[in-house]
């Protein structure tokens, strides 16, 4: 039988954990609105206090981008896995195709959360980090697998052009409601080819 966890002065359980918050939150948000729930509104609802959830997010805007860090740790995993014998940027067009692969009882969690990221204000401000982050996870990887510095055009443009062609993605998803995404992120990073090569393309 697991242990119970503690609670607070209010008779909730003590958040634990990034995923307490986020629910938490994300029932906020479809209720109130982003900008309509405060952080206080969400340390109500998991019992807690700001200092607490100071320790998990450094600010409301993070909450829906969840543990992006570990994330792109995953990614760079992805790509470190993919045979070394692909062209790459087959490589790369795979390996975001499965970092974009999820469960299907997830996915109307990462449908709302990709919701208000791409469409409040606040948040596609604040996103431009991870944007950068994300990036320089594929500009990394092919860099190595050419030779050359991330910061050099190719590593660079390749960065841009996954980006730009998984967000067409992700925007023409989130109008299809109740569809499965990988077959719009596979069907966008098809173009990466005519960026980073010419190689027939080994079907999937």
């Amino acid at each position: 039988m697991p242990e119970a966890r503690p609670r607070s002065s209010t008779g909730r359980p003590v958040v634990t954990s990034h995923g307490d918050i986020e629910r938490a939150a994300f029932a906020l948000f479809a209720q109130h609105g982003f900008e309509g729930t405060t952080l206080e509104d969400i340390a109500s609802a998991v019992g807690v206090g700001r200092r607490t959830l100071f320790r998990y997010f450094e600010s409301k805007n993070d909450i829906p981008w969840g543990q992006f860090a570990d994330s792109l740790e995953g990614f760079r995993q992805i790509l470190a896995a993919m045979p070394s014998d692909l062209p790459v940027w087959e490589a790369v067009h795979r390996g975001v195709v499965a970092f974009n692969d999820f469960d299907t009882d997830t996915m109307p969690v990462h449908r709302q959360r990709m919701t208000l990221i791409l469409s409040t204000p606040a948040l596609q401000a604040h996103s431009v980090h991870q944007y950068a982050e994300w990036r320089e996870v594929i500009a990394e990887y092919v860099a190595d697998r050419r030779g050359l510095d991330s910061h050099d055009i190719l590593p660079l443009v390749a960065g841009h052009v996954s980006l730009a062609l998984a967000m067409t993605a992700y925007e023409q998803w989130l109008t299809t409601e109740g569809t499965d995404l990988k077959p719009f992120v596979d069907a966008a990073m098809s173009s990466l080819r005519d960026h980073l090569g010419l190689e027939p393309f080994t079907p999937h």
